[in-house]
């Protein structure tokens, strides 16, 4: 008797070959998954990052150490004087710099010269000056060349009119966490070393200066300073020779405005100065500044690209103790670029 509940044999290899066509999809999918997610797995031993230590980009030198703050209270600003600067650049790579100013409380007036050339090649730069005063400087130095970071200069003057020379030998070392210089001034009677150290670790900032008088064998100069530097914060204390303490905060408060204050105090005395400096940006052309001290001394500045390249200043101190008396005094600047 025919059994009917047999299944027929081509059924059973189609159902076959479905279950197996189901698998190696399945397979396919979870090896696709694993390939897409291959970079994304969970954290373990090897594929969790390690903790970066702190670090920091090269600190400036120790000269420039509180420059934020200084510039506030600097720039900007002619008071008493009228002046004139004027850049321009060769097609050769010749760099021209020329500034004539006159004082209209004295009536002197003065001005300066200026050429730089570079030799990108050699990582040469020759810079030359020639003032009113008749002096002469010359300047040659080379930077990144022996070593990264190592920058060796030469700098003499020579005054026509006396026949009087000097020279001094810059080498300064910059690299993460430190910057180093030293200066040797060549002098008949012995030469005198300036070094100066700035480290600086996670915006932290340590530096030392000196100068040392081989002539007398004693120190010229003693510094400290100490100081923290973010992003859009720096506070800057120094102390010159254990006698002179100052110190500077600058903040910009956001993308228009900028503000700084200073503090500076000498042992055995009980004079104090004490400044408050800021600087708005009206718009991408014209800047207002504006600064006021312990000595009731306020100092405005206006600045006012007129046309790309162009520039003008106008400043003005006012005696706030002696508002009635005059003697106040004003400044304009122009500066041209081309």
């Amino acid at each position: 008797m025919e059994d009917n509940t047999a299944i027929p044999q081509e059924r059973v290899m189609s159902e076959t070959e479905g279950v197996q066509s189901t698998k190696l999809a399945t397979d396919s999918t979870e090896k696709a998954k694993q390939t897409e997610n291959k970079d994304c797995c969970e954290p373990c031993v090897h594929h969790t990052p390690k903790k970066a230590h702190g670090t920091m980009a090269v600190p400036p030198a120790y000269a420039d150490l509180g420059k934020s703050a200084k510039d506030i209270f600097s720039k900007g600003y002619g008071f008493g004087v009228v002046k004139l600067d004027l850049k321009t650049k060769a097609q050769s790579g010749v760099e021209f710099a020329t500034s004539g100013s006159n004082n209209t409380d004295t009536g002197k007036s003065g001005g300066h010269l200026e050429t730089k050339y570079k030799v990108k090649e050699l990582g040469l730069n020759f810079t030359q000056k020639w003032n009113t005063d008749n002096t002469l400087t010359t300047e040659v130095s080379i930077e990144d060349q022996l070593a990264k970071g190592l920058k060796l200069a030469l700098d003499t003057s020579f005054v026509p009119n006396t026949g009087k020379k000097s020279a001094k030998l810059k080498t300064g070392y910059k690299r993460d966490y430190v910057n180093v210089g030293c200066d040797l001034d060549f002098d008949m009677a012995g030469p005198t070393v300036h070094a100066a150290a700035v480290l600086g670790y996670e915006g932290w900032l340590a530096g030392y200066q000196l100068a040392f008088d081989t002539a007398k064998s004693k120190l010229a100069k003693n510094n400290f300073v100490l100081g923290y530097q973010a992003g859009d914060f720096q506070l800057h204390t120094n102390v010159n020779d254990g006698t002179e303490f100052a110190g500077s905060i600058y903040q910009k408060v956001n993308s228009e405005l900028e503000t700084a204050v200073n503090l500076a105090w000498t042992a055995g005395s009980n004079n104090t100065s004490f400044g408050i400096g800021a600087k708005y940006q009206l718009d991408k052309d014209t800047s207002l500044s504006a600064k006021v001290n312990n000595a009731s001394l306020i100092g405005i500045g206006y600045t006012q690209t007129l046309r790309p390249g162009v520039k003008l200043t106008l400043s003005g101190l006012i005696d706030g103790k002696n508002f009635n008396a005059g003697g106040h005094k004003v400044g304009m600047g122009f500066e041209l670029e081309a």
